[in-house]
């Protein structure tokens, strides 16, 4: 079994010769381990490294339940907790906490923040639970400014996407007053943020140095920024609007490889004007469904 608590981090001992899947999470642990030794990819990764595959993996599990699948929903579920697994052996090996540990931070935030589950504190409705937990929280934002970590006005976003942090940026910065009183305003700072890229963006064949790569990256987040704000101006939400263009492209282009196809055709062996072509097509056809 795990330890509750720890006060001195050991990291976990690789398994040795081939593991068996076992359902076991300190067999997973060892596993882990083992992996961290031998395996060249997973000995050059970072927590900063492994940030994309979290956000990734808690995407996919997300589209997982909301299709259904309960196999996928496992694996998807599996792929989550290997991030957190990851994660922890590193923070191991640098001996400042193990998954234990993590365990009891959660377990010790669950029984605080649930006094009317374990304790007399007996709460009628949802509405009562909300408004102690939040009660709750407020205590513990006051813990993490005697710690020196003072709550500041947009702490209230929480993470996400880009799309979404941008989003809720922005309409907690217009509740404190920050923000245009129309539309003109937006679409003004749109064009103006996207004038500053196109001054910056080099000819054809260019490529850009480090120097160069890092500006366009940031004038390129200031017009995405100044786009989402926009949205919100429209009272539209930008990471929906996103997705539905993406969803909107993968329908499209799955449309130009079947067509392709019943042609006789690879992807590979098209261009762009026959590909444009089938683009189009596949535009009228959504209007026609």
């Amino acid at each position: 079994m795990l330890e509750t608590h720890n006060n001195k981090i050991t990291p976990p001992q690789a398994v040795e010769g081939t593991p068996k899947a076992t359902g076991d999470i300190n067999d997973l642990l060892a596993l882990m381990a083992r992996l961290r030794a031998d395996c060249p990819w997973d000995v050059k990764q970072t927590n900063h490294s492994l940030i994309p595959y979290a956000i990734e993996e808690a995407y996919e599990l997300v589209e997982a339940v909301q299709e259904g699948d309960v196999e996928d929903i496992k694996g998807e579920l599996g792929d989550v907790l290997l991030q957190v697994v990851f994660h922890c052996q590193i923070y191991a090996e640098k001996h400042q906490f193990d998954l234990s540990d993590v365990i009891y931070t959660l377990q010790s935030k669950l029984i605080r923040r649930h006094p009317h589950v374990f304790e007399a504190d007996k709460l009628a409705d949802d509405e009562s639970v909300k408004k102690r937990w939040d009660e709750i929280k407020a205590l513990e934002n006051a813990e993490r400014e005697r710690r020196g970590k003072p709550k500041r006005s947009l702490d209230n976003v929480k993470a996400g996407s880009a799309l979404m942090q941008a989003q809720s940026l922005q309409k907690e910065a217009s509740k404190l007053g920050f923000d245009w009183e129309g539309i003109e305003g937006a679409i003004e700072k749109l064009e103006e943020e996207i004038a500053e890229l196109k001054q910056i963006i080099p000819a054809d064949g260019h490529k850009p140095d480090a120097a160069l790569k890092a500006e366009l990256e940031k004038e390129l987040g200031d017009c995405m920024f100044a786009l989402v704000n926009v949205a919100r101006k429209l009272n539209l939400d930008a990471e929906a609007a996103t997705l539905t263009c993406v969803h909107k492209f993968k329908s499209r282009f799955g449309y130009i490889e079947a067509q392709l196809a019943a042609a006789g055709k690879r992807l590979e062996d098209s261009d762009i004007e026959e590909m444009d072509a089938l683009w189009e097509a596949a535009k009228r056809h959504e209007r026609s469904s």
